[in-house]
């Protein structure tokens, strides 16, 4: 039971990592609204990989992936949606 609970403990701090990343540009994007230097193209395919990965997390059980992907898919649709209004 240990073994499992470090397991997750990484996991959640991996998604944790990967996860925060994202907020320093959600944050310049909402403030500026300037996506001048963002791909429209890799935001779309980045965002539908992240609801694929959620729904792979939520199929397998897994807390770590399912979390992670769940904030990452918000973080990156606020990017993605400020990509396509402020165009």
């Amino acid at each position: 039971m240990l073994h499992f609970d470090l397991i997750t403990v990484i996991g959640l701090l991996a998604a944790f990592g990967t996860t925060i990343s994202f907020l320093p540009q959600a944050v310049k994007t909402i403030q500026t609204k300037d996506t001048s230097g963002i791909s429209l193209y890799m935001y779309c395919l980045f965002t539908a990989g992240t609801m694929l990965w959620l729904a792979y997390g939520l199929m397998i059980g897994s807390l770590p992936v399912s979390l992670a992907n769940a904030v990452t898919m918000i973080f990156a649709s606020i990017i993605l949606i400020y990509k396509i209004r402020y165009k």
